[in-house]
C-alpha cells in the first residue's frame, strides 16, 4: 500500500536549520509530484513547495520562498526539504504528500513536528 513517512523535524532556534525526509513506497515514486504542506496549530493545512517528478521544475510558497529547498532522489524514492532561517511561524507539523490537489493525492499520515522557538 502506499505509504509516506517523514522525518528530521525537531526544536530549532530562530535563525536554525533543518532538514525533513521522507520515505515513499507502494507506488511508483519518479512519476509523481511531491510536495511538502504544513499545519500550524490551530490552522488548516498549508501548501510549502512542489516538486517536478524529474525534479526539472520546483515551486514555493511566498512564506518559504529563499529559505527552503525542495529536492528528490528518485534512486531512493526520497522526498526532502532543506530548511533555512528559520522563523518561528514556520512551527507546524510536515507532511508529504503525492499530487497535492489532485484526485490521486495522498498524504502522508505521520508527519513530523518541527518547533522553532528560543
Amino acid at each position: 500500500q502506499v505509504q509516506l513517512v517523514e522525518s528530521g523535524g525537531g526544536l530549532v532556534q530562530p535563525g536554525g536549520s533543518l532538514r525533513l525526509s521522507c520515505a515513499a513506497s507502494g507506488f511508483p515514486f519518479s512519476i509523481h509530484m511531491m510536495n511538502w504542506v504544513r499545519q500550524a496549530p490551530g490552522k488548516g493545512l498549508e501548501w510549502v513547495s512542489s516538486i517536478y517528478s524529474d525534479g526539472t521544475a520546483t515551486f514555493y510558497a511566498d512564506s518559504v520562498k529563499g529559505r527552503f529547498t525542495i529536492s528528490r532522489d528518485n534512486a531512493k524514492n526520497t522526498l526532502y526539504l532543506q530548511m533555512n532561517s528559520l522563523k518561528p511561524e514556520d512551527t507546524a507539523v510536515y507532511y508529504c504528500a503525492r499530487d497535492w490537489g489532485t484526485p490521486s493525492s495522498f498524504l502522508g499520515t505521520q508527519g513530523t513536528q518541527v518547533t522553532v522557538s528560543s
